[in-house]
Formats: C-alpha cells, structure tokens, sequence
C-alpha cells in the first residue's frame, strides 16, 4: 500500500471513529433516539425507578445488522433527553437475549431485592425470552439491585419452559384486583398470546390462551395487554396489543390492537370485535413497549415503537448505527363514530425542545407560503400544528424536506376522506424495492383537519385529528432537502392555522 493510501485509509479510520461519538451525522435523528453505534431494534424493558425513566433495547454490540442480541440500555428524567449506560443484559454463550419487559418489583415477592436501605424493599426486575440454540426460546428474568446499572440472570431460569421454538417477548405488570403478576407471551407461528400469572415472578401458572383473532398467516410479537381509560367518561376497557409481522396496511411489519375485557384470567375482545385496528398506517412503527411504574400521581400509560420494517430494516442507509425509535406517545380510548378507537398524542415533555414560535391563520395556501417563505421558515428537525379547509381541492398538504428534486407529501384527498404520506420521491429511495411508496388510511371527517407533524433528519410522525391516525415514516432525503410548502391541487383550500416550532437536539453541541 502506497504511504498515500495508507494516510488515506488511516484518515477514514479517525473520521468514523469521530463520527461513531458524535450525533451531528447525516440522517442521525436530533430528537428520536438512536444507538451510539450498530444495530438497534425493537425497544424492551421500559420502566420508571428512583427519578428514571429506563430504555432498554434489543442491541447488537457486535455489528450493523441484526445479531448477538443483548439488551442495550439507556436511562433519562423525561422520556426525551437520554444517556447512555454501557450494555445491560449480553448475549450469552448459550442464548441470545431477545425482547421483554421491567417491572419494580417494590415489596420483594421474587425475594431477589437486597436493597441495602431497611426501609426500601424494591429492585428492578427484567423479564426476557431467551432464545437458545437449539432453537428453543423460553422466559428468563434477571435483577438489578442498583437502580438497572449492572444486571444478574435468575440462576432458576427459566422460569418458563414450552419446550417452543416461538415462545417469546414477555409483557409482565401487577394486577391490583387479585394482587398478582400477570404476564402476556406470545406463539409467534401460532398467532397466539398465551397469559400467565405469578406471586413472585418465579414461579408462573397458566391461564389461558387468545387468538388467532382472524389472522391466516405471518407472526405475532411482542404482545402488550392495556388497561386503558375511556376519555369523557369513567369507563375503561382493556387492550390486547399485537405486533404483526408481516401484514400490516402499509406492507411489512404494524401494530394491530384488540379491545376488550379482562378478568385477571382471561381476555375477551368485544368493542373491536369484526374490526382491524391499527396504531399506525405508516411504514415504520413496530415492537411497542409501555412504561410501567409511572411516577406517582402520573396515570398516564406512555408507550414507544422502533421506526423501522423488518422488510429493509437491514440494508438502512446510514453510516455507523441502524435503527431509531420513536417519539413518546400517551394512549387513551376514544368514541369515534360507533366505536372506539386507541388514540395516541406526543407526550407533553416534547414542548421543551420547541424554539421561537412562527404562527400564521386564516389565508389560502398561496398567501400562507408567501408568508412562510418571507419569514425563512425551514428546517430538518421541527414540529408544525396545522388545521386545513380543503374547501374545493382535491387535495391538500405540505410538502417537507423539500429540495435538490426530493420531498415528502402529507395529504389529504376530501373525496375519499383519506390521509397519506408520500415518500417516493423523499430523497434515497433506491436502496429497497419495500420502501418507497405512497401509504395511506382513512379518516372519519376531512371538512377541516388536524395535523401535528413531527419532522427529524430521518422521519416523520403525523397525528391526524387529534391522534384518531397516526402515520410514522422513515425518510433519506439528500443534503438541504429543508423546504416547507404547503400545496393544493383541482381547487382552493384554506390554512385555518399553522404553527411552526424549530426543535432542538437532546444530544447537545458537543455530540
């Protein structure tokens, strides 16, 4: 190698190392949150202990692309600003640690709490599928007597054995009416959620089984069940929660949702029974996970998603790490029509990431751009409340991260009351056949509309009326792309409102 080639090569080597620490990278999202480096998949173990919110993740300390699967970590104070604590739970030589949940256990019933305050008898608890080699995946739990920082393996695990090939991703919480552990896992091939329920987290009892609920094909993964508030009434009602793989609206991976009861034992669907429901009509939302033990005096049930479909999650062109997730989201049910629906919002934290307002009202779509174009209002990372009259257009929109020939539509079409996201032509679309596309769902009323619309270096999230649909899309557009337009085709459309807030990085300058 010539001494040119070898200061070349040696160069490259500093500048990924550089780049490896730092955040400000293309497409490195400003406010999701990503790994350092490698590959990261679906987030596990969400919970809050002692002042933190905890993130779990399935991680590959290794490499790029999905592999030696561990449970990488990371802690915050408010869902939104992260840092990184070294590897949590490492692959073993004999397993790799695949998805599950946390819980505090704060009476000690594992009897695995040795806190060293007399007074405080509560540990962290972790509750994962181990997938073994022989290609067996059963429950193990794991315990942290230090507020998560290093973590011990149950030396009885596992504590649930099927002797299946497809038994997996535990969703663990406490059952307040009959004081005990439930926990929710899934026959993935099967298409079937199994429940279980436990005094001490060792020792587990099964209750019954649900599903397939009308799927004919494909997995279920990592399964969630929710006692959800009704919104405007006393009511609540319980939500069976199914990562799909594949099968969902938009090609590849989703979210689907069952609504019902449960009676400590058995869950039965009712309310959406007959019906798909989905959280999310965009590509790029799967493998959810709530926190458990919200603060005191906090009732809200907040849950988190990876921004990526296993058809292409892969071959992502980034440099360095792969895979994000999403914003926060708070959940609650909602009448919509003759039913209802589960309705998410942006968790409030968010509004401390907002910069110097821009707001306009009451203008067509031609005047509002003027006005949007004589302020400089642009941008990579932003949020934008709007409300749009489509009037008699034949549809309605922004276009975002415009430029140098990309951008990405959100729209609405009034005659089939329909809301898209465009991103055939978002800019770096070429490498998957799966990715590029227009993605489309419904909406009960398009006379006006809401849309709160999240925009990073590499994805969007849209909120449609209020979070009746919510649409998460994963994005590459080329350098500059940070145009702003609204449009309308066939007609005139009015801007009711608009509001435009820059968001800052949760990373800082120094990263």
């Amino acid at each position: 190698m010539s001494i040119i080639r070898l200061i070349a090569a040696l160069f490259f080597l500093m500048a990924a190392a550089l780049a490896q620490d730092s955040y400000n990278q293309p497409w490195r999202p400003q406010y999701h949150f990503t790994p350092s480096h490698n590959f990261m998949n679906d987030p596990n173990g969400t919970v809050f202990y002692k002042g933190e919110y905890h993130l779990f993740y399935q991680f590959n300390p290794e490499g790029q692309v999905w592999g030696h699967m561990s449970w990488g970590h990371a802690v915050s104070t408010d869902m939104v600003h992260w840092q990184h604590l070294p590897l949590a739970i490492p692959e073993d030589p004999n397993y790799m640690i695949y998805s599950g949940s946390a819980v505090v256990d704060w009476h000690n019933s594992s009897g695995l709490c040795k806190n060293p305050d007399p007074k405080d008898h509560s540990c962290l608890i972790a509750v994962y599928a181990a997938d073994y080699h022989q290609k067996r995946e059963k429950t193990h739990i794991a315990y942290s007597n230090d507020r998560g920082r290093t973590w011990t393996n149950y030396s009885g695990n596992p504590v649930i054995d099927l002797d299946a090939e497809d038994f997996r991703d535990p969703y663990v919480f406490w059952y307040a009416p009959q004081k005990k552990w439930v926990l929710v896992a899934v026959l993935a091939d099967h298409r079937k959620a199994l429940f279980f329920s436990s005094t001490d987290l060792k020792h587990w009892t099964e209750l019954s089984e649900f599903g397939p609920a009308g799927d004919d094909a494909g997995q279920w993964e990592c399964p969630l069940l929710l006692e959800l508030p009704i919104e405007g009434t006393k009511d609540t009602r319980w939500v069976l929660v199914i990562n799909r793989n594949p099968g969902a609206p938009a090609g590849g991976t989703g979210v689907r949702y069952l609504i019902g009861h449960f009676d400590g034992t058995t869950f039965t669907e009712k309310e959406s029974a007959g019906k798909k429901l989905w959280a999310d009509y965009g590509k790029d939302f799967y493998a959810t996970n709530t926190f458990n033990d919200m603060p005191k005096g906090d009732d809200r049930r907040i849950w988190i998603g990876w921004t990526s479909n296993w058809q292409y999650a892969k071959d992502e062109p980034t440099v360095l790490w792969r895979g994000a997730q999403s914003i926060p989201r708070t959940l609650k049910l909602q009448l919509w029509g003759d039913g209802l629906l589960m309705v998410q919002s942006p968790v409030r934290e968010l509004h401390n990431l907002r910069g110097r307002p821009f707001h306009l009202s009451d203008l067509n779509v031609e005047s509002a751009n003027r006005a949007i174009a004589e302020a400089g209002i642009n941008g990579e990372t932003y949020e934008i409340e709007a409300e749009l009259d489509p009037g008699s257009a034949r549809e309605v929109g922004f276009r975002l991260r415009k430029g140098s020939g990309a951008e990405t539509l959100v729209g609405i079409i009034p005659a089939t009351k329909s809301l898209f996201v465009d991103r055939t032509r978002s800019g770096d679309v070429s490498w998957s056949k799966d990715f590029p596309g227009r993605y489309t769902t419904t909406l009960t009323d398009t006379k006006r509309v809401k849309l709160q619309i999240f925009v990073d270096r590499s994805s969007l999230e849209v909120f449609a009326n209020c979070g009746e649909k919510v649409m998460t899309d994963r994005i590459y557009p080329p350098p500059g792309s940070t145009g702003i337009e609204l449009y309308s085709t066939g007609g005139t459309a009015k801007v009711i409102s608009l509001r435009y807030w820059p968001l800052q990085s949760i990373w800082g300058s120094g990263q």
